[in-house]
């Protein structure tokens, strides 16, 4: 069945969402995170997108761009094809890890491209992480730096100086964004539980675990607090064969 064409802004500017396959976990480490982040300054300057604001989530990326050229397709198409390469030697698996096509949101005002941007960099306040400004994978601390790829030039001509932006950044403005705890069981907690109890570096071994120590192993992070989808996410497995493990 043929695909819906897809279909560019006409201001150039685009809200890029790409997934793990199956909601999986992307990144595992610091390189993995790093490795990301070169090949997206590589072929931005590469097709001539301008990159606004990114955040890189354990298993999905939050990227605005502006793309005057209509590259995009091309950008994310290599980035994703190298980086799907590089991970999977890297960890030893198979398959797909990206989740089908990227998904791009169209932006055609300034209202909302502020929200956007906004939306992007507060990802980690929003999943219970960290605050923004002390995130490590996003573009919080690129604003108005001429030596970085990311370019806010158009965005500070919008907010102002760097109090403005801080302000503006912390401004919850009706986005519905939760507060930080720490106390959450989020992905991060998870993944330390996991390294904890099981002793292994990343939950992708546990797909290739004979099943009756892959059952195993399942229950007992479940014992421990793991939800279902915080183990789908960490080792891959599909979440329709870890609710039938009980």
């Amino acid at each position: 069945m043929p695909r819906n064409r897809r279909i560019f802004s006409s201001s150039g500017y685009m809200h890029i969402i790409s997934r793990g396959n199956g909601r999986q976990i992307i990144f595992e480490g610091d390189s993995d995170y790093n490795f990301y982040l070169m090949l997206l300054k590589k072929y931005s300057l590469e097709y001539d997108i301008s990159i606004i604001a990114y955040c890189l989530m354990s298993n999905h990326v939050h990227i605005l761009v502006h793309d005057r050229k209509k590259n995009i397709s091309k950008m994310m198409l290599i980035i994703n094809s190298v980086y799907s390469r590089y991970f999977n030697k890297k960890y030893e698996r198979f398959g797909y890890l990206f989740q089908d096509r990227f998904l791009n949101e169209n932006i055609e005002s300034e209202q909302n491209l502020l929200g956007v941007f906004r939306y992007i960099l507060n990802n980690p306040a929003k999943a219970c992480i960290a605050p923004s400004s002390e995130y490590k994978w996003n573009s919080y601390h690129l604003y108005c730096q001429s030596n970085s790829f990311v370019d806010t030039s158009y965005i500070s001509s919008l907010i102002g100086d760097w109090h403005n932006y801080v302000a503006f950044i912390d401004s919850a403005n009706n986005d519905n964004f939760l507060e930080y705890n720490p106390e959450l069981k989020n992905d991060t907690w998870a993944a330390g539980i996991l390294h904890d109890i099981l002793g292994i570096p990343n939950g992708l071994e546990i797909k290739n675990y004979p099943k009756p120590k892959r059952d195993k192993t399942i229950l007992l992070l479940k014992e421990n607090g793991l939800s279902g989808r915080q183990i789908e996410r960490l080792t891959g497995i599909s979440r329709g064969v870890i609710q039938k493990i009980k």
